[in-house]
Order: structure tokens, then C-alpha cells, then sequence
């Protein structure tokens, strides 16, 4: 683990680096982050299609490059199980890949807050087993790695190739930001990546189990999370 202590680039200097790998192949986009970052940065992995692309990528340019994943007790058997297979067919060492977890186990949350928080209060239950985890991995790093895509959401229809991350201090690149729904899927079958399986269940988006619903074709890849409410972002990246 990195001990490094983040500082915060000029906006000059960001926009600059913003703008030279606007366009740029991920793959480029990737090199760059980690020739300027190592061993300072870290890939944000939820085993989603996005972050297996990126870690095989990844991984292509730096075999012992870092990852990390928020386990929030919470997770589908098809999340845990691609985790598996990811970590068998890289063969990632065990300082590779970090777990997060909440300070609370279910059990204890359930004590401090009541049942299902998530149904009461998402926001903090995301707080407590998402946002809190994430701050105390990235308080060690320069900068995270994100598998955020302009298309998936309005929220983030304007995320840049790299930028300051105010919320949690440190830099962000989002390498695939560019890219459609196809091209991350031709990636996975050309470069035959590991992906979770509920993807073929119609879950384009895959968080909790709690708060995590399929998506009909057609439908805004989105709309499966949180659909009882409005919310669409746990937290992980809103400004």
C-alpha cells in the first residue's frame, strides 16, 4: 500500500493532460495513468463489464498492477464468483486485489440503524458500506482508475478523460469514457475477459443485492438500481 500524500495538480495542468488524451485509445489513456501515477494508483473494480476491460488492460501493461473492490456483505454469488475467476485466470497475488468492507457487519448495522437501512434510507446505507470504505482505500493514493462512460447516465455525461476528484482528493481517470455499451463487449469477447454472468440476465448495472433490479432492452441501463426511488448514483462519483 501506497503512503504516498496526495496533491492536487493546477487546473492548468489537468486540463492539459485532459486534453491530450481526449480521443486517446483507453489503452493509451491507461499507460499514461500509470507511467505518470505508479505505484500511487489503484483500479476502483466492481466486476462490472467496464472494470474487467480495464483490469485486463491493465494487467496487459503492468502485471502487478493494484486493484480494489468495495465488499458491501451485500453482493450477488455471480459477483463473488467472476471475483474468482478473475483472480484464477490473472493469477493476481493476494497483495493485488484489497477488499473493503464497512466497519459494521450487517448484523451490526441492523443494531445501530434498524432493518433494512437500504429501504429507509439508502444514502446511508450506501454511506456506510460504499463512500466510508472508499475514502479510507483512497486516502493512500494519488489517484483511481473508474470504468465510467459518458453514455450511461446524464450524471455522467461530461466526466473527463481526468480530473480532480474534490470529494475524495486525489486525481481520476476514467479511460473509457468515450466508449458504447459496444465496445466494451467486444473487448470482453475478443480478448475473451471474465465477466459476470448476470450481465446475460439483463443487469447491465450490477451493485447490492437489495437495491439491484434486471433491465428490460431498451430501458436506461440505470434504471435497474434503486428502482423504488429517483436515485441513480450511490455516491462513488457524484461531485
Amino acid at each position: 500500500m501506497s503512503t504516498t500524500i496526495n496533491t492536487q495538480p493546477s487546473p492548468d495542468e489537468l486540463a492539459a493532460l485532459n486534453q491530450s488524451l481526449e480521443g486517446q485509445d483507453p489503452h493509451k489513456i491507461l499507460e499514461t495513468a500509470l507511467e505518470q501515477y505508479s505505484p500511487d494508483i489503484i483500479l476502483a473494480c466492481s466486476f462490472g463489464a467496464e472494470d474487467v476491460v480495464l483490469l485486463d488492460m491493465m494487467l496487459r501493461i503492468n502485471p502487478r498492477s493494484v486493484l480494489f473492490y468495495l465488499d458491501t456483505d451485500f453482493l450477488f454469488a455471480e459477483t463473488y464468483a467472476v471475483r474468482d475467476r478473475i483472480i484464477q485466470h490473472y493469477q493476481l497475488q493476494d497483495e493485488q486485489i484489497i477488499q473493503m468492507k464497512s466497519v459494521l457487519t450487517p448484523t451490526e448495522q441492523v443494531t445501530h440503524h434498524g432493518e433494512a437501512l437500504w429501504l429507509r434510507n439508502s444514502d446511508q446505507c450506501c454511506q456506510l458500506r460504499k463512500i466510508d470504505p472508499l475514502t479510507r482505500v483512497l486516502k493512500d493514493y494519488t489517484a483511481w482508475i473508474t470504468g465510467i462512460r459518458r453514455e450511461q447516465s446524464p450524471t455522467r455525461a461530461h466526466a473527463g478523460i481526468v480530473e480532480w476528484d474534490a470529494k475524495f482528493g486525489l486525481v481520476k481517470f476514467n479511460p473509457l469514457a468515450t466508449w458504447s455499451d459496444e465496445q466494451t463487449w467486444e473487448y470482453i469477447r475478443t480478448q475473451n475477459v471474465p465477466y459476470n454472468t448476470l450481465h446475460d440476465q439483463h443487469y447491465p448495472s450490477i451493485g447490492c443485492t437489495h437495491c439491484t433490479a434486471p433491465v428490460m432492452p431498451g430501458d436506461d441501463p440505470r434504471s435497474g438500481r434503486w428502482n423504488s426511488s429517483t436515485k441513480t448514483e450511490c455516491g462513488l462519483h457524484q461531485k
